[in-house]
Parts: structure tokens; sequence; C-alpha cells
């Protein structure tokens, strides 16, 4: 199973759309975790459009981590999303709470990585770089880093700036480089190629600018009878063959880096 973050370094280029829409189109069980601390909880008044009955959220787990109580908690705080295998962790309300969660994130992570034993993948929203209470941890214990980046010129320079923060990051845990980019709206102006010698690090793939598709999961609106063949969730659904792919190379990496430890 597999922890993934997405993060982005400036704007608004779509992380909880994006992140949404992939663990929506993610072919196994997952848990899609708004740890994004601006607060406001965009997926509940977006794509839930204000209906869902929130009893818990990412604040009630940091306080139930200084009971000892956190994996019940989190257990206890994920809401289904109906007719799909994704659970919801909900977010902060408000910005200023995003203080209480700086020494959540490690051990959440570590609590993430459990759920392996029971079959469920991680999502994870971690919303802009460089905020307070922004869940760093969970960007350097990620299996898959994705920096997601708009494709004009100042979002990629945007992006290229935090590049070398976060490789640094990686090497100081001991890791492997784990950082990708995501673009999004490819073509307007520049395509993937174009945006890698930017940012100056892999892109793994694109999600297609398609803003009306968008709607239904940002604002909840009803798809339409063509949303399934939309170019929008034909990216999504290449996005996650790319990432599933990925995280076979990079366990196979690990997996002959260890062999060849052992042998000397």
């Amino acid at each position: 199973m597999a922890l993934i973050a997405l993060t982005s370094a400036s704007g608004s280029p779509g992380v909880t759309t994006t992140a949404l829409g992939l663990a929506l189109a993610w072919p196994r069980p997952v848990v899609l975790v708004d740890a994004d601390p601006t607060g406001g909880r965009s997926i509940p008044g977006g794509y839930f459009r204000g209906t869902l009955n929130v009893q818990a959220s990412i604040v009630d787990l940091a306080i139930a981590q200084h009971r000892g109580e956190l994996a019940t908690t989190l257990s206890q705080s994920l809401v289904q999303v109906p007719g799909s295998k994704v659970q919801l962790l909900c977010g902060p309300l408000r910005h200023n709470q995003a203080r209480s969660l700086s020494s959540l994130w490690k051990p959440l992570a570590t609590i993430l990585r459990d759920l392996e034993r029971n079959g469920q993948d991680v999502i994870v929203d971690a919303g802009r770089l460089g905020l307070e209470g922004m869940p760093f941890d969970l960007l350097t214990e990620a299996d898959l880093t994705l920096l997601v980046t708009r494709s004009h010129l100042p979002a990629l320079l945007g992006a290229s700036s935090w590049v070398p923060d976060l490789l640094a990051s990686f090497v100081q845990m001991g890791q492997f480089s784990r950082l990708q980019a995501l673009l999004i709206g490819p073509g307007r102006p520049y395509k993937a190629a174009e945006a890698q010698k930017v940012v100056e690090m892999p892109v793994l793939g694109d999600i297609a600018w398609d803003p009306d598709n968008a709607e239904v999961y940002s604002l909840g609106e009803a798809p339409s009878r063509r949303f399934k063949s939309s170019a929008l969730q034909r990216s999504l659904n290449a996005t996650v063959e790319a990432i599933l792919a990925t995280l076979a190379r990079t366990r196979a990496e690990l997996a002959r880096t260890s062999i060849d430890r052992s042998v000397r």
C-alpha cells in the first residue's frame, strides 16, 4: 500500500480538486486526508455542497494524540464517500487551528502507514508549502510527493524555488528522492517536457484543463453523461496509473538495493 501527498508552491493550482479526483479514481480502498492548514473544509463545502455531517476532523486527532488515542480516533473520524472506496478525514474548519497541528504530523504519518494492514492506500491534500501548521512531515514520509503546479511560467518558477529545500529534506531523512511534479493544464502554455526543464525534476503526468468537469469535484455539480469520458477524467485515470507504476519502480529499486547490501 502507499502514502501519496500532494502540495503546491503558490496560488491555487487545484490541489484539493486533484486529490479528490485521484481518490475517486483509485482502484483500491483509499483514505483521503485533508491536511490543508488554511481551513475551510473545501470538500464538505464543495463536493458535498454542505450536506456532509462532519462529526470529527483532523483537529480531533491532535487532541487524541496527547491522550495516546490517535489510531482509535482516526478510525472513528473517517467519513465514507457514498458510492466509492474512499474514506475522508476532514480538515480544520479555521486557519488558526493549524497552530495545534504541528506536533501531529509525524505520528500521524506512522499511523497512516499502518493502514496498510487494512489494505488501504492514503492520499494527502497537504495544501500550500510554507504556511503555518503545514504538514511537512507527511511530505517527507510519503512514498511519493507530488508538487502540483499550473503550466504558466510564474507558477513553474514558484515551484522550482521549493525544489532544492524539498530534495534536501529527503536526503536528510536518508530516503530516495520521492518528489515529482504534476502539471495542471498542459499546453497553457507549457507542456510537460518544457515544464520539466523549468522545475528541474521529473513531471509524473498532467491533469487536463477542463473547468466545467472540474466543478463536479470542486463545487459538487452534477456530472454530465460524458463526464466519465471527459478529458479531465481520462487524465485523472492516467495519473493514477502513472503513480502506481512509479511506486512499483521505486519499491523494485529499494528491493534491489537491499539485496546488494546484503550480498556485500
